[in-house]
């Protein structure tokens, strides 16, 4: 199970009824968090998530909207009494703006570790979750996000009882771990089937619309994606200023056979974005506006069967 939350849906600025656009994730005990504006630890607190077990904290790029938040962040966690080391991933020069960022908090009980992303695209795997970033078009660089929850095969009783494995080792074997017996040694794969559909979310803000979104968030349960504008004669200005409008953002999420598309880092100037909606769902039927505290429980589409 996956629980997804976005605590806002503001670009730009924060707003009395909207905070800046920011994804948090909770799995298996673990936390992340997807960009960190001005307020996003308020926007935490309303919904009443905690801080504490933000193991990461990915940024898309290094506008103020999106990362400006960090500095507190961080002394609320110090103040939490974290011990935990906490990493940072984002874009190239993380390191240099982390390091102004702190100068107002030098000193934190807790290690913080940046990882700056090398290339187009780079994989990293934390406490469960496949975290992917790639490149997108804004006029920094910027990175999206698809944050993966992959399954195993289901334990195939049959092979392992023709192995001879005792079973006292099978529920270790479905786990992950190799086994040494005084008979052999044995594997995950000799007794696990193939690979089952896993969770998916996929996160884009800041962005023109890009064949490489369509590819990294294909076949998502959840696509998180920014929609700027919703009035279509504002286009021009979304390409202007290398953003999108809610119907760019609804062809990607058809282009991509999602499950569900919501939509995000709305324009001050936008006041109801649920008015738009109609005509978006013409291009996507499971489009929906997003609004501050949104959450999904993102569940397997089977039980997960246990062979022991």
């Amino acid at each position: 199970m996956l629980d997804v939350c976005l605590l806002g849906t503001a670009g730009m600025m924060p707003l009395p009824y909207r905070w800046l656009t920011s994804l948090m994730a909770r799995y298996n005990g673990s936390s992340l968090l997807i960009d960190c504006g001005e307020g996003t630890q308020i926007a935490m607190k309303e919904k009443g998530w905690s801080a504490k077990p933000i193991d990461t904290i990915c940024f898309t790029h290094y506008h103020a909207d999106h990362i400006s938040g960090l500095p507190g962040m961080l002394l609320t966690m110090g103040n939490a009494e974290r011990t935990e080391p906490l990493t940072l991933i984002g874009p190239r020069g993380l390191n240099r703006v982390v390091g102004a960022l702190r100068c107002i908090e030098p000193e934190l009980p807790f290690e913080v570790i940046c990882q700056e992303i090398e290339g187009p695209e780079e994989t990293f795997f934390i406490n469960g979750m496949k975290i992917e970033a790639f490149k997108v078009n804004h006029n920094v660089l910027c990175y999206g996000y698809s944050v993966s929850i992959e399954r195993i095969g289901k334990f195939q009783v049959e092979k392992a009882q023709a192995l001879g494995i005792e079973k006292k080792y099978w529920s270790l074997l479905q786990k992950g771990s190799t086994i040494e017996t005084e008979n052999g040694t044995y594997t995950p794969d000799m007794v696990l089937g193939t690979p089952r559909k896993g969770l998916k979310v996929t996160y884009v803000t800041d962005t023109r619309p890009t064949e490489g979104i369509v590819s990294h968030a294909e076949n998502s349960d959840l696509f998180i994606c920014e929609g700027m504008y919703g009035e279509p004669e504002k286009k021009a200005k979304a390409k202007e200023y290398k953003h999108m409008t809610f119907y760019e953002a609804a062809t990607l999420a058809k282009k991509a056979q999602v499950k569900e598309l919501w939509l995000t880092h709305f324009s001050p100037s936008l006041i109801r974005a649920e008015e738009f909606m109609p005509a978006v769902r013409k291009i996507f039927p499971a489009a929906y506006a997003g609004k501050d505290g949104k959450t999904a429980e993102l569940v397997y589409e089977e039980t997960q069967e246990v062979g022991v």
